[in-house]
């Protein structure tokens, strides 16, 4: 239980983070680029510690799957990116894959 909420607050500053990167401006501006590389920094370091008790192939398929399924929403609901059928549909995709990883049983 407890991997799957540090494995939550991972992928959710890995997601804060990747949507913070056009503020950091290739990292020019000081400030953006320290938050964008803490959030980074945070949500590996918190990656190594559910891999303690989650197979490494099983978390980092949820990390990496749910991440880029919510950064393309959030690319959309907040940063004005376009998000066609087929971006929508491989989305889709995506969080069934996840779902199935943790309804089969992988964790």
């Amino acid at each position: 239980m407890l991997a799957a909420v540090l494995l939550a607050v991972a992928i959710v500053l890995e997601v804060a983070s990747s949507a913070l990167l056009p503020r950091a401006q290739g990292f020019t501006h000081l400030g953006w680029t320290a938050v964008v590389l803490l959030g980074y920094t945070s949500a590996i370091w918190l990656l190594t510690v559910v891999v303690k008790t989650v197979p490494v192939s099983v978390a980092y398929a949820i990390w990496a799957g749910a991440g880029t399924a919510l950064v393309a929403v959030v690319g959309w609901a907040f940063l004005g990116e376009p998000l066609g059928w087929l971006k929508a549909a491989s989305i889709v995709l995506i969080v069934a894959g996840v779902v199935g990883l943790n309804v089969t049983g992988a964790h």
